[in-house]
């Protein structure tokens, strides 16, 4: 697996975005699989040990592939997720996992979701809630990289452990990017989240949560809270005039004072900590943070990233040895593992019999030596991308 292990969030795939639904008849056949799974998971290691698999973008595409969804479009993410919540109705307590979230406006009532199984297990979840919050933000406002974020599930256990899987879609290049979070993971919202990309496209990002943008998120938490939002305000009135370098991220017509006013009042009013906390406000959105870190870089010299956080990585390799032969030692492990699962899953005979003989054929298929294929270099499989498959958008 070419998956970098850090200590932030773990990685974000790069999808085709595909339009539709799975038929019905598939969609319960991956509710009763995934439910059976992930079961079989919780019974052998616990649900922290769910949460981990999720948050890896290649196990989680594998988990797509075995429940019998396409390999390389949007829908693996909304569907698998979907497909998870379904399986898991009314298991929480006996497995101790919950499934916050989805798609579209589904997504919105994460909150409402982690706060009533909080209720349930009388506990106070509000943490939760934040890392819910923050997580979508932060890939919404704090790395602005083209992609809007429609679907975000939240998974949590009953003693406070998280996982995120999301996604966004940019319709100009016709793909979607996942995300994904894991809480143990995570040290800070904003200084490197992310461990590991897999997709298939990079550009000039607006990425704030870098590690060389760490004055320039001073600089904005500085610009939010202790400078007067009339300074500020006239500091970006006069921006209006400059000539931007064309590689610069902020176009002239996106700078519009009159729509800073009400958000800078409120952040300098309430004085929220540092970078996060001006984040973490209603209100502070992608706008406002491209013009705070334009006044940033060219008022006070404190430039922030325009680095991509995305690499190119495919998760085992190609069938047709593109980018690179399978890394077949690795997905053997796969194998291995969702193999032993599936016979372990209480789930229909027939359900079980039938992944397992996908496995096992691909299994077979892959052993054999196939002329002129050589295993690519460690660089080149950290290098190349992540075509994944599923229901539409």
């Amino acid at each position: 697996m070419t998956i970098a292990v850090g200590a932030h969030r773990t990685g974000y795939a790069n999808l085709p975005l595909h339009w539709g639904k799975a038929p019905p008849w598939l969609f319960q056949r991956m509710v009763k699989l995934a439910r059976g799974m992930t079961l079989a998971i919780v019974e052998d290691q616990g649900p922290e040990a769910m949460l981990g698999r999720l948050s890896e973008p290649a196990w989680f595409q594998a988990f797509g592939c075995v429940l019998g969804f396409d390999w390389h479009s949007s829908g693996v993410t909304t569907t698998v997720c979907g497909a998870m919540k379904e399986g898991l109705h009314g298991l929480e307590q006996d497995t101790g996992l919950y499934v916050a979230g989805g798609k579209g406006g589904t997504s919105r009532k994460t909150p409402t979701e982690i706060t009533q199984a909080g209720e349930a297990l009388g506990e106070d979840l509000s943490s939760l809630v934040y890392a819910s919050r923050m997580s979508a933000k932060v890939d919404s406002s704090a790395v602005q990289d083209g992609y809007q974020v429609y679907h975000h599930s939240f998974f949590f256990t009953a003693k406070g452990n998280w996982a995120v899987v999301q996604q966004g879609m940019n319709e100009d290049n016709g793909y979607a990017r996942r995300y994904h979070w894991l809480g143990s993971r995570v040290a800070s919202f904003v200084e490197e989240p992310h461990a590991a990309v897999c997709c298939d496209a990079r550009d000039a990002t607006l990425n704030l949560v870098a590690q060389e943008s760490a004055q320039a998120r001073r600089a904005i938490a500085y610009l939010a809270t202790e400078e007067h939002p009339d300074h500020v305000l006239a500091d970006v009135q006069r921006l209006k005039t400059l000539t931007l370098p064309h590689r610069h991220y902020v176009a002239v017509e996106d700078i519009r004072p009159e729509h800073l006013a009400r958000t800078l009042a409120a952040t300098y009013d309430r004085q929220p900590v540092g970078f996060e906390g001006v984040l973490a406000m209603p209100g502070v959105g992608a706008k406002t943070l491209r013009a705070l870190s334009l006044v940033a870089e060219l008022v006070y010299g404190m430039p922030a990233s325009v680095r991509d956080p995305a690499l190119y990585s495919f998760a085992h390799g190609g069938k047709d040895g593109y980018p690179y032969p399978v890394d077949r030692e690795t997905y053997d492990g796969t194998i291995a593992y969702l193999g032993e699962a599936l016979r372990r899953a209480k789930v229909g005979e027939s359900d079980r019999l039938d992944a397992l003989r996908r496995l096992e054929a691909f299994w077979r298929d892959e052993k054999r030596p196939r002329q002129g294929s050589q295993k690519g270099s460690a660089g080149e499989r950290t290098a190349e991308s992540d075509r994944v498959s599923g229901e539409g958008v």
